[in-house]
């Protein structure tokens, strides 16, 4: 039996990776504390519960559930975008309902990308940016993302050969991994490029919700011209703690929205209606229960910062969203970095180099972790270098 070729120019998932080396560790009765993966450690708030117990008893929702969502929810979607960024969209045209945004862009490439296209990705960014070209039999073409431009994709300097074949930009502000933000004035300069060269840009916008210190992230969809180019993600995972739920969407430009649609009524079916009943919840409710995660994160941030900064870890306190980007000692690769704390310390931290080329010379820690843990898995490295 022969897999596909493109298969083989696939590493295994990042975070698959990390889930073994944890589940083998825990197996020999090793008590593991695990900074990788954002996977929020607080319940989904219980006003999202009490929508999805009701909804799950209701038959009519124990049928095919719609490819694009339910009405009620692509509306609950167009309510949020209106108030949490005053962005008017159409519900019926210009939003979707997705299982999770890792589908969603992955099934962008589907969409948009040919053999032999290019893909635009940050070099620092969530792997399936550069993964769904992979598996397109596409190419990726990295933009640089360095520490002193305050970690923005760089497309200034991209080859004309590979802009020629270029199809879709992927961007993601408040950025995963880095914690970096970027001005309005940086996404306006995306949008006339995009334009000027006839590319998608999309938008991954998880974690705009999850910002500290006054700052209050953007949509992309705010600035002028952008519905001509662009397509926005966001997901109900992490400012709800619905990771376990699979629950997003899609909005922005029609064409991308309807051709992205169009590829999830082939391959894939809409999420659960109870669970869209539990996001309209999340959407539409009392959002007292993001200000509070907000809040908690930020004392994490501040309590981990610190106590790496005590033990000679550089790194700089984020202002939006659950990691903690650090650089690794001296003598270190991100990698090697990453299992001297699993070997040594009985710490999970995900190395820098697995989000791209310019990820190496850092690790990533997630703020998913209480407090207790936080600091004792610092305790650790500090004994452990």
């Amino acid at each position: 039996m022969q897999t596909a070729e493109c298969l083989e120019q696939i590493a295994p998932y990042l975070f698959a990776t990390i889930d073994r080396k944890r589940d083998d560790l825990e197996a020999q009765g090793i008590d593991v504390i695990s900074l990788g993966i954002g996977d929020p450690d607080r319940p989904t708030p219980d006003h999202i519960v009490e929508a999805m117990a009701k909804a799950i008893r209701d038959p009519k929702n124990h049928q095919y559930p719609d490819y694009a969502g339910s009405p009620a929810f692509r509306v609950a979607a167009a309510k949020y975008m209106k108030t949490r960024f005053g962005v008017d969209v159409d519900p019926d045209r210009e939003v979707l309902a997705l299982i999770g945004s890792k589908e969603g862009i992955a099934h962008l490439h589907t969409a948009f990308v040919n053999p032999g296209d290019y893909v635009l990705a940050p070099s620092i960014g969530y792997p399936v940016y550069s993964i769904g070209a992979t598996l397109q039999n596409a190419n990726t073409y990295f933009m640089p993302m360095k520490e002193e431009t305050g970690f923005l994709a760089d497309f200034d300097h991209i080859p004309a050969e590979v802009l020629e074949k270029a199809k879709i930009m992927f961007l993601g502000y408040p950025n995963n991994p880095t914690g970096a933000i970027a001005p309005v004035e940086y996404f306006d300069k995306a949008i006339a490029f995009c334009k000027e060269h006839d590319i998608l840009l999309a938008h991954d916008n998880a974690y705009s919700d999850l910002s500290y210190d006054g700052y209050v992230a953007p949509s992309i969809l705010e600035r002028t011209g952008a519905r001509d180019v662009a397509i926005e993600f966001f997901s109900c995972s992490k400012p709800y703690n619905m990771t376990g739920w699979r629950i997003a969407f899609a909005v922005g430009n029609e064409t991308a929205v309807q051709a992205l649609g169009k590829v999830k009524n082939n391959l894939d079916s809409g999420q659960f209606t109870a669970i869209q009943e539990a996001a309209i919840a999340a959407l539409t409710g009392p959002q007292d229960c993001v200000a509070e995660m907000c809040a908690l994160y930020a004392k994490r941030r501040d309590s981990l910062v610190d106590a790496l900064h005590a033990i000679g870890v550089e790194c700089e306190a984020p202002k939006a969203t659950i990691y903690v980007w650090a650089k690794v000692p001296e003598g270190y690769t991100s990698e090697s970095f990453a299992a001297a704390l699993l070997e040594k310390a009985h710490v999970i931290v995900t190395p820098g180099s697995g989000y791209g080329p310019d990820g190496e010379g850092f690790i990533r820690m997630s703020l998913t972790t209480p407090d207790e843990s936080l600091l004792e898995a610092v305790n650790r490295m500090k004994s452990a270098m």
